[in-house]
């Protein structure tokens, strides 16, 4: 990981290889949000996270994207088969003004789906945080900080074929083997083997497959 200076090294001079990542220190909270607007809101990459002076740029893999897109649809799949409501905000920045900014490769607002589903932007001083997150990869010690400075309560990490759940307690992530959001689903070991048989089947066949085992019950 490369430590530099906003103010030495413009960040629009950086040209990072996939997978790879770097930290920013010093950085304002202005200087974060005139980045952002320099950007674009269009912008897929690279990803930027801010938390209390620190700005971390990563730049995913091609393969970055399919695990967390994979993992979203079978989230809507186990919420669809418990008559839940939802909805998915996908990559959506989220800031608390002057502390923290985050951009989630996806998330889920279900607790709260009524409350935000008609916002196409999310002020964080009036507006919940997502329920759930999810992320791929790409990600870092500086990336759960965001999360719990943001106060999601629930964040999944899927890298190398594992998953593990960040539950918050307080101001402060734990680690869990079960779900708030599905306490009733082995979240950790189902996820991965439904990430594999999608890759090796295809999608489309394993939430097929899905659908009707939850249907029935088996």
């Amino acid at each position: 990981m490369t430590v530099l200076n906003l103010v030495k090294l413009p960040i629009t001079t950086i040209d990072l290889s996939p997978g790879s990542h770097l930290l920013l220190e010093h950085v304002t909270w202005e200087q974060y949000e005139t980045l952002l607007a320099d950007l674009g809101e269009e912008r897929r990459v690279p990803r930027i996270n801010y938390c209390n002076g620190i700005l971390e740029v990563m730049s995913p893999l091609p393969a970055h994207e399919r695990p967390h897109r994979i993992i979203a649809d079978i989230v809507k799949a186990l919420l669809d088969a418990q008559g839940r409501d939802w909805e998915d905000f996908g990559s959506t920045t989220f800031k608390k003004p002057k502390t923290a900014g985050l951009e989630p490769d996806t998330c889920f607002y279900i607790q709260n789906a009524e409350q935000v589903r008609s916002l196409m932007r999310m002020d964080m001083a009036k507006n919940p945080p997502p329920d759930l997150a999810i992320e791929a990869d790409v990600t870092s010690k500086t990336t759960l900080e965001t999360y719990a400075t943001l106060q999601v309560p629930e964040v999944w990490i899927y890298d190398r074929e594992r998953l593990t759940i960040y539950v918050l307690q307080g101001d402060e992530y734990q680690t869990s083997l079960n779900s708030r959001v599905f306490p009733n689903v082995s979240i950790a070991t189902e996820i991965p083997e439904l990430v594999q048989t999608a890759i090796a089947t295809g999608t489309s066949t394993m939430l097929r497959n899905l659908r009707r085992r939850l249907q029935t019950g088996d």
